[in-house]
């Protein structure tokens, strides 16, 4: 990854905790363990099914513009 990418990611990222921060229970980010217990869940609910359906559109795409044989 490039230096470019990486700051991008980066700046997504700390946007991202940042609506998940909003939208956690204050009581939930007092310790360690219910830190990764929010994170884990807003991951698991919101963050890692986009990112599931943006790789498999990229994959459609690149089956569509694959000549047949």
């Amino acid at each position: 990854m490039n230096t470019e990418d990486q700051e991008r990611l980066k700046q997504s990222v700390n946007d991202i905790a940042a609506i998940l921060y909003r939208n956690t229970p204050p009581e939930q980010v007092t310790t360690l363990e219910g830190i990764e217990a929010a994170i884990r869940q807003h991951a698991q609910q919101s963050v890692l099914p986009q990112l599931a359906l943006f790789l498999r559109q990229k994959q459609l795409e690149q089956v569509k513009d694959t000549p047949e044989t």
